[in-house]
């Protein structure tokens, strides 16, 4: 048996990359925004008691999709980084969810996870003293640069992963590995380094390639292509 989950889904970015003229997490794919098909593969997911989703103070564009309809998910304002996003969706968990409780962390403009790799997470880590998150294997030979943007060295992919979301831990260690970061001045890029800090170590679950971040113009018809193909196989 799973078990019951909070989904945060920090959403306040701007997408700088993308060069649109509006947050990435809008841009239309396959008919609809990105975040309307992210957060509807995450309410399918079975189990999960509620949604935090964390927007920019001047957000625009939620009122218009489907799911700002839904009692389940509840909105607060993001912060500057996404670890100030995930914290202040956590402190408005207060009171709400418990210290044992899991928590995944789900990037916004993650739009291809699939449904099965959730509950592969949610199975394997179950039990688990620490947490972890979804992530692949590296395959191809990585490169170290140097100032000038030449080979420094050519770095073992062995052991190496490339990490994904969802990202799953406690409540009460997310909050604090989040909280010690933020009074250090530490820049986390995820939750699992956030944890690292603290001493844990974050166990990894294989997930699948086509989970990609929509951060460049390309990756929209690459999203498009992997949405397209998991309908087909009826992922």
């Amino acid at each position: 048996m799973t078990p019951s989950f909070w989904w945060i889904v920090p959403a306040a970015g701007i997408g700088a990359r993308m060069g649109a003229d509006l947050p990435k997490q809008y841009l239309e794919l396959a008919g609809k925004p990105v975040l309307a098909h992210t957060l509807e593969r995450l309410l399918a997911v079975p189990g999960w008691r509620g949604l935090v989703l964390a927007l920019s103070e001047d957000d625009r564009w939620w009122e218009g999709l489907p799911q700002a309809a839904h009692p389940g998910v509840i909105r607060c304002c993001g912060g500057r980084e996404r670890g100030d996003s995930v914290l202040n969706a956590l402190r408005v968990l207060d009171g709400r969810a418990k210290e044992r409780d899991w928590v995944l962390v789900h990037d916004a403009a993650r739009p291809c996870l699939r449904v099965r790799d959730v509950q592969r997470l949610l199975a394997a880590l179950a039990d688990d003293p620490v947490g972890g998150l979804l992530a692949t294997p590296v395959r191809d030979t990585m490169k170290r640069a140097d100032a000038e943007g030449r080979v420094a060295a050519t770095v073992p992919r062995e052991a190496l992963w490339h990490a994904l979301t969802p990202q799953m831990f406690r409540y009460g260690v997310l909050r604090e590995a989040l909280e010690s970061a933020a009074q250090a001045g530490a820049g986390v890029t995820d939750e699992a380094s956030a944890i690292e800090r603290l001493g844990g170590r974050p166990r990894l679950i294989e997930g699948h390639d086509d989970n990609i971040k929509v951060t460049r113009p390309g990756d929209l018809w690459l999203a498009r292509v992997f949405l397209q193909a998991q309908s087909e196989e009826g992922a």
